[in-house]
């Protein structure tokens, strides 16, 4: 199948490579030419050429408007993909801006899966993603095949701008895990307890999980280099809150672990790990 990639960053580089080691042609478009290196694809001018030679295009962008931008703009997915084509968008974005760029696609008659993806940077290199997908059953079966180049776990959530409250839930769940975390860490070093023998006790009961074998480690051995940079976890926020207030849903931890992630943006460290939510707390009071 001819397969186009856009977003070739941490997460979206290591996926195009699956889809091309899987025998599809690839084709890509960068925003900054340097970015594709030595990528074995077909480089495209503008995502309209790219949209005209490819038969599925995925997307793996930072923001609702760059996606939208993209899909919808002038030099855009619209204006050269065919009827029947797909876009598959993995960014996480606003999910009513799922359901908008769904609709103006489908105006031309292409096809559209919100498919954002959970499992970091190793889960991207690996091919284990989680994958979570909003649109037409009919329409992932048709790609699931490709789907299956890259993750694990694919599963249906509902029409379009589904995938993307589940992705919403997803990361309430998981950035909340590691402010739990952090306190706890914390806590350990301010009683004069050893962080690493606490993270072993931990790991051994219910308060098991991957984020704390992963994240704890990584406050344990102070090791703040990025996986997956705090900045895109306090964008993803952003659409958290916007959602929930649209809802009318309360979230009250979640604003709290919001706040915590400001503050962590404020101290300069949004290019960092999330694990520094470990030192937004050392800064807040001795340990």
């Amino acid at each position: 199948m001819k397969v186009g990639f856009i977003g070739l960053g941490v997460m979206g580089r290591p996926m195009a490579l699956h889809l091309q080691r899987a025998g599809h042609g690839l084709h890509v478009w960068a925003r900054r030419p340097e970015s594709v290196g030595d990528l074995p694809a077909t480089v495209c001018a503008t995502p309209a050429e790219l949209g005209r030679a490819c038969e599925v295009v995925f997307t793996v962008i930072t923001s609702s408007a760059d996606v939208e931008s993209v899909a919808l703009g002038q030099s855009g997915l619209i204006e050269g993909m065919a009827p029947g084509s797909v876009l598959v968008d993995c960014s996480t974005i606003a999910p009513d801006a799922a359901r908008r760029i769904a609709d103006g696609l489908r105006e031309k008659g292409i096809e559209m899966l919100d498919a954002p993806v959970s499992g970091g940077v190793q889960g991207a290199i690996d091919a284990s993603l989680a994958i979570m997908a909003g649109g037409q059953a009919e329409v992932l079966e048709r790609v699931r095949p490709l789907l299956d180049c890259l993750g694990q776990r694919i599963v249906h959530v509902g029409p379009n701008g589904a995938g993307q409250v589940a992705k919403a839930c997803n990361q309430m769940i998981m950035v909340a895990a590691i402010q739990a975390a952090a306190e706890a860490m914390h806590l350990a070093a301010a009683s004069g307890v050893d962080c690493a023998a606490v993270k072993q006790a931990l790991a051994g009961g219910s308060a098991a999980s991957r984020v704390l074998d992963v994240m704890g480690e990584r406050m344990v051995r102070r090791d703040f280099s990025a996986g997956i940079e705090a900045r895109l976890h306090h964008k993803d926020f952003g659409l958290v809150l916007e959602a929930a207030r649209k809802s009318g849903v309360p979230v009250a931890l979640t604003a709290a672990v919001g706040q915590q992630l400001n503050a962590l943006m404020a101290q300069g460290w949004g290019r960092d790990d999330t694990s520094s939510l470990l030192r937004v707390l050392e800064v807040m009071g001795p340990a």
